[in-house]
């Protein structure tokens, strides 16, 4: 009994630790926060080209390194954009963390 309740428990632990890691879940949250501009699949919309949000197969964006790439998903980048400040749109920095992982898929 106490082998089937330690497996239960561990199985939990690993399914509470790797959940939030899954490309579904930061699929969700580039929907939610960043396709409008950049396209459902990061090659741009036309609102967001008229912006000049680029595609993320781009040679910028995949150069960038992630954690480039997440400051400027969470502040604004070096420029400091507004449009692009999602800390103060409730985007954590482990949300941008998986949010520039999630671009880098998106060639």
């Amino acid at each position: 009994m106490k082998k089937v309740i330690l497996a239960v428990f561990v199985t939990a632990i690993a399914l509470f630790l790797i959940l939030p890691n899954l490309s579904w879940a930061q699929a969700d949250l580039y929907k939610a926060k960043c396709a409008a501009c950049h396209g459902a699949d990061g090659k741009g919309s036309a609102a967001g080209q008229k912006m000049g949000a680029p595609a993320f197969s781009s040679d910028k964006v995949q150069k960038a390194s992630d954690a480039e790439l997440a400051d400027f998903i969470e502040n604004g980048g070096p420029q400091k954009k507004a449009s692009h400040a999602f800390a103060s749109k409730g985007v954590t920095a482990a949300d941008a963390e998986k949010l520039a992982a999630y671009v880098k898929t998106l060639k």
